[in-house]
């Protein structure tokens, strides 16, 4: 049965007190109590600095079995080396979230491209041959060039996901394109029709497999309170029966 987990962008915002923390938790805490609201978290941590072993552990330790954390892979695949020649930096970043892969709770990799980068079939054919097969990866584009059938073919074939993110400048097609869907919610603000709109995105994209959504976090807790509206309304109930 196709799963929904459905999150934000990080957890570490004390800002969210006390509409989704408790106003007396400690910060050391956050992460055990959202795990009991939600089901899945979108690491931006690891865009610019590789986790240490202890951390991942760490968070490992904090959140119950079925929980998953999607990760942004490092800057220099994505924004330095552009997808070229990165072959030892995957397979290098990879094996440095080993942590999260033995405890069952390693989520897809997002490789989110730079908005300046054109499309390039060859160099994305080169990148995705290059991705560990048993893995589940997913792909924002951030320029309009990439979104053409020969692209969303070449993910097909590796079974790497097409990131179908919106925000205010920028709508990707609903295109699926791996056994799973991976969506990323960047409006600056929702109204309740299009929450609405977004639980029968996310249901019917269940079809396909399972489904990774986040909304955006920022220093507000409303997209949190959002994903766990939905979370509830999509009838998944989170890992853990919430903290009282």
């Amino acid at each position: 049965m196709s799963r929904i987990c459905l999150g934000t962008s990080g957890w570490a915002y004390a800002s969210w007190k006390p509409e989704f923390y408790p106003k007396k938790l400690a910060a050391s805490k956050f992460l055990n109590f959202y795990a009991t609201q939600l089901n899945c978290v979108e690491v931006n941590y690891t865009f610019r600095k590789r986790p240490a072993a202890k951390t991942l552990e760490s968070w490992c330790a904090a959140t119950p079995e079925g929980f998953s954390f999607a990760v942004k892979a490092h800057q220099r695949i994505t924004h330095i080396k552009r997808l070229k020649d990165v072959a030892e930096d995957v397979s290098g970043f990879y094996e440095s979230l080993e942590p999260l892969r033995a405890a069952g709770k390693l989520g897809p990799v997002l490789f989110q491209l730079p908005p300046f980068l054109k499309v390039d079939e060859e160099r994305l054919r080169g990148f995705l041959e290059c991705l560990p097969a048993e893995a589940r990866a997913a792909i924002e584009f951030r320029n309009e060039s990439w979104f053409r059938d020969g692209v969303f073919e070449l993910m097909r074939e590796h079974d790497v996901a097409l990131c179908i993110a919106e925000s205010d400048e920028l709508q990707v097609p609903e295109e699926i394109t791996a056994s799973f869907a991976y969506f990323r919610f960047r409006k600056s603000e929702y109204s309740q029709i299009e929450l609405g709109q977004i639980k029968g995105r996310l249901g019917k994209a269940t079809e396909h497999g399972d489904v990774y959504a986040f909304l955006k976090h920022e220093e507000t807790p409303e997209g949190a309170l959002n994903a766990r509206r939905l979370l509830e309304e999509l009838e998944q109930p989170p890992v853990l029966r919430r903290a009282s």
